[in-house]
C-alpha cells in the first residue's frame, strides 16, 4: 500500500514520473525508464538526483513522494542506462539519537550496479561542520555532491554461452588466494593494458599458471567497490587491500577500464573455461564512512540509525571490525541487502562463492554470536546461496569474537590455529607435536561436530594478512614502517624464523636452510586433510620486504616479481599439488579417528615414532617427541575399501633412523623435501633406513593385500 496519498506531477523537471514500484532495490531498468527503490525507516523525505554523464553537474532534482513501508520509490520515464544519479535525505539531525540526516549531503544508493567518479576527500563530505566546538553535533551546510561518487543505471546483461560452474567439490579444491592488481601488475606474459586487471586476472598466461599450480579456485581481496582511506590519501598511500568497501553491488573500477559489470563477467566466463572458480573474499561487517567523525557517502545519510550498531545512546558506534562502525544484520532490511549483494553476485556474475571477513559480526546478535542467527538461516535457506562455496573468517574484536569452529555446515573456515601450530612445529618450538597432528587430520577436535566435513578446515600457512612464505623464512620482525604506522601495524607475533640472517642474504648455507623450511611447510600443507590455500607470489618466492601489513602499498612491495621468480620452488609445488590430486587419501571428507576398516580390519589412521612404535601417552606430552609419523587409509566410516595407504613422515628434529611399517606389502619413496629432484616416479623404500634432519617424507604403498596390524 502506499503510504502517502500525493499526488504527482505528470511531468517535474522535463522527466515524465510515475508512483513506481518497491521492488526491486535500486535502479532498474523497466523498458520505458528507469524505477527507483531505496530504504530508510526514519527519513521525512527522500530526493532522487539525476547528473550528467560525466556526474558534475546535478540536472534534476525529483522528490519520491511514494512509499511502501520503509521503501520509498519512483518511475522516471525516458530514462536509460548509463543515467548518473544520487540520492539527498531529509530528516531529524540529531546524533545523540542516532540520526544524522544531512539534505546537503549527497548519497549513493546502497543497491549501485556501478559508480561514476572517486571520492575526493573534502570537508565538505561530512555531515558536522570541521572545527566546531560542538564537534559531530554541529551541522555543516555544504553540498557534497562535486566530492563523491555516483550510482550509475546498468544493464547487467552479459553473452554468457554455455557457461557452467565448475562445482568443484571441496574435497578436490586447491584455492588461490589473489589480489587482481598485484598478481599481474608485473606479469610479462599480461598485456600492458590488462596488467593489473580482472582480464588480465584471466588472461592466458594466467591460466596457465594456475593449471601448472592445479590451483581449482582463484580467491580475490575485495573487488566490491572501496574507497581510499583519508589518512593514507595524506599520507600518499591508497587502501590496496580495499576491505573499506561502499558499494557492495558494484566491482571496484580500478580493476578495469571502464566502469561496466562485463570485464568482471569476461573473467569469470574465462575462468569458468578454465575449469576455475572464482570466490570472492566480502566485507560486509562495516563500511567506509566510519564512526561519528567519518564522511556521510551512503548509509549514514539515508537511515544511520538503522543501517548501523549504534552505542552511547545512538551517538557513537559500535566497533566490532575495528574500523570505527558495524553494519546491524539484525536489522531486516540490512540483511536484505547483504542477502540481495550475494545473489547478485551470483546470478549476474557467477562467481561460485564468498569468503566473509571478520564474519563474526555477521552472526552476532544482542545476545551474541549465533550459529543460529539470522544471517545463517537466512543464507543457509536461500536456493541460490545455500549452493555455493561459503567461508567464514572466525572471528572479529567484538565480546567473544573468537570462533573458529563454531560455524553451521555448509561454512568452511581460515583455520589460523592450523597457520600458528603449523609455523610453530617447523620453527622449533617445544611440545608441538601433539598439535601438529590434530592439524594434519583436520582439526577435528574443533570442526568434527554437527555432521561437518574434514574440508570444513581451510588450511594456510601464509595469507596476504601477514608474511609472505619467503618472509616467514627471512624475518623475526615485521617492517611495516612504510605504511606510515611507526611500525605498530600488524601482527607482532608471526612464528616466523629468519635461520639465522635477518633479511636477504647471499649466505648459501641460511638460502639452502630457507629453501629447505619453506619446501617443509608447503608439503605440510598439501600433506593435510582439509582444503588447502596457497598466497599467490608464495609459490615462486615473492616477499614483501618483511612488511607483514601490506595493506597500503600499492606498488612493488605487493606487486608480484614474475620476472624474478624462484624456478626451483616453483617445480617442488606443482609436484605437491599433482601428488595431493593422485593420492584420494589425502582429501577426504570424512574425519579419521584410528578405527578399524570393515574391509581389511586395518585403522585408518595409525600414528607412529620413528623406530615403528605407536606413541605411549607420555610420548605426546615429551617436549623432544620431534618426528611424527603417520599411517593413513581411506576412512574407516568410507565406501572406499582401496588398501592404498601412504606413510607420511614430519621430522623437525636430527636425522634419525626410521622403520617403515609393515602393514603393506612395500613402500615407494614418492616426496622427500630433502631431495626436492627426487624422479617423479620415486624410487624404492628398501633402501631408506633414516628420516634426514628438518625434513617431510611420504611413502605410497605398493598395490597389494595390506599385512596385519603391529602388536
Amino acid at each position: 500500500m502506499t503510504a502517502q496519498a500525493v499526488s504527482l506531477p505528470a511531468r517535474l523537471s522535463g522527466h515524465a514520473t510515475a508512483a513506481g514500484q518497491p521492488w526491486p532495490m535500486g535502479a532498474s531498468l523497466t523498458g520505458d525508464g528507469v524505477n527507483f527503490a531505496v530504504f530508510s525507516a526514519h527519513a521525512e523525505r527522500i530526493e532522487l538526483c539525476l547528473f550528467s554523464p560525466d556526474g558534475r553537474k546535478e540536472i534534476a532534482r525529483l522528490p519520491m513522494l511514494d512509499r511502501d513501508g520503509d521503501v520509498w520509490h519512483i518511475h522516471v520515464g525516458g530514462l536509460t542506462a548509463g543515467t548518473v544519479y544520487g540520492f539527498r535525505a531529509h530528516g531529524p539531525y540529531a546524533p545523540e539519537q542516532g540520526h544524522r540526516f544531512n539534505p546537503n549531503k549527497l548519497l549513493l544508493d546502497p543497491y549501485a550496479r556501478a559508480l561514476e567518479g572517486r571520492l575526493k576527500w573534502s570537508d565538505a563530505v561530512m555531515g558536522y561542520k570541521i572545527g566546531s566546538s560542538r564537534g559531530d553535533l554541529s551541522f555543516d551546510t555544504r553540498d557534497s555532491a562535486f566530492a563523491v561518487p555516483k550510482a550509475v543505471v546498468t544493464d547487467p546483461s552479459f553473452d554468457w554461452g554455455d557457461d557452467a560452474p565448475p562445482r568443484i567439490p571441496r574435497a578436490e579444491s586447491l584455492i588461490y588466494e589473489a589480489h587482481v592488481k598485484s598478481l599481474t601488475a608485473l606479469h610479462p606474459g599480461v598485456e600492458k593494458g590488462q596488467r593489473g586487471t580482472y582480464l588480465g586476472l584471466s588472461s592466458d598466461a594466467m591460466i596457465a599458471h594456475y593449471h601448472q599450480l592445479g590451483v581449482t579456485a582463484i580467491e580475490l581481496l575485495p573487488v566490491q567497490a572501496f574507497v581510499d582511506d583519508r589518512f593514507l590519501v595524506l599520507k600518499g598511500l591508497r587502501n590496496h587491500w580495499g576491505y573499506n568497501t561502499l558499494g557492495f553491488f558494484a566491482p571496484e573500477a580500478r580493476f578495469m577500464s571502464q566502469t561496466a559489470l562485463h570485464e568482471f563477467q569476461t573473467m569469470v566466463r574465462r575462468l569458468h573455461v578454465a575449469g576455475i572458480e572464482v570466490i570472492l573474499d566480502v566485507v560486509y561487517n562495516h563500511t567506509a564512512e566510519g564512526d561519528e567523525w567519518g564522511p556521510t557517502l551512503s548509509f549514514r545519510g539515508l537511515d544511520n540509525a538503522s543501517y548501523y550498531r549504534l552505542s552511547g545512546g545512538g551517538r557513537t558506534y559500535a566497533n566490532d571490525a575495528g574500523t570505527g562502525n558495524t553494519l546491524n544484520l539484525t536489522q531486516p532490511m540490512v540483511l536484505r541487502m547483504v542477502m540481495d549483494s550475494l545473489r547478485y553476485w551470483v546470478e549476474a556474475a557467477h562467481v561460485d562463492g564468498f569468503r566473509f571477513d571478520l564474519a563474526t559480526v555477521l552472526g552476532r546478535e544482542p545476545h551474541g554470536f549465533d550459529p543460529s542467527g539470522g544471517f545463517f538461516d537466512a543464507i543457509r535457506q536461500d536456493p541460490v546461496l545455500s549452493r555455493v562455496k561459503l567461508i567464514a573468517e572466525p572471528w572479529d574484536i567484538g565480546p567473544g569474537g573468537y570462533q573458529l569452529g563454531a560455524y553451521p555446515h555448509p561454512f568452511l573456515e581460515w583455520n589460523d590455529k592450523y597457520r600458528d601450530g603449523v609455523r610453530r612445529f617447523w620453527k622449533g618450538d617445544a611440545g608441538l607435536t601433539r598439535d601438529l597432528a590434530a592439524r594434519l587430520l583436520g582439526s577435528a577436535e574443533r570442526f568434527d561436530h554437527s555432521g561437518r566435513a574434514a574440508t570444513s578446515s581451510v588450511n594456510f600457512v601464509t595469507s596476504h594478512d601477514g608474511f609472505t612464505l619467503q618472509d616467514l623464512v627471512s624475518f623475526t620482525i615485521k617492517r611495516n614502517f612504510a605504511n606510515g604506522e611507526d611500525n605498530r601495524d600488524g601482527h607482532h607475533e608471526n612464528h616466523s624464523d629468519n635461520l639465522g640472517v635477518e633479511g636477504p642474504t647471499a649466505d648459501p648455507v641460511t638460502n639452502a636452510a630457507r629453501a629447505l623450511r619453506k619446501r617443509n611447510l608447503m608439503a605440510t600443507l598439501l600433506l593435510s586433510q582439509g582444503v588447502p590455500m596457497l598466497l599467490a607470489g608464495d609459490e615462486i618466492g615473492h616477499s614483501q620486504g618483511g612488511n607483514n601489513n601490506a595493506y597500503a602499498q600499492d606498488n612493488a612491495t605487493s606487486w608480484i616479481d614474475w620476472s624474478n621468480l624462484d624456478a626451483d620452488f616453483l617445480r617442488f609445488v606443482t609436484r605437491l599439488s599433482a601428488l595431493r590430486r593422485a593420492l584420494p587419501v589425502l582429501r577426504q571428507c570424512r574425519f579419521l579417528h584410528a578405527r578399524p576398516r570393515p574391509s581389511d580390519g586395518v585403522p585408518d589412521v595409525i600414528w607412529r615414532r620413528a623406530n615403528g612404535t605407536v606413541p605411549l601417552h607420555e610420548d605426546w606430552h615429551d617436549p623432544a617427541f620431534r618426528c611424527l609419523c603417520v599411517e593413513l587409509r581411506m576412512a574407516a566410516e568410507g565406501h572406499d575399501p582401496s588398501p592404498e595407504a601412504i606413510f607420511a613422515v614430519f621430522n623437525t628434529g636430527p636425522a634419525t633412523a626410521l622403520h617403515l611399517p609393515d602393514t603393506a606389502p612395500g613402500w615407494q619413496l614418492v616426496l622427500d623435501t630433502t631431495q626436492p629432484d627426487l624422479p617423479e616416479e620415486g624410487q624404492p623404500a628398501a633402501a631408506i633406513a633414516h628420516a634426514p634432519a628438518q625434513s617431510v617424507l611420504l611413502f605410497r604403498s605398493v598395490t597389494g593385500k595390506p599385512k596385519g596390524v603391529e602388536p
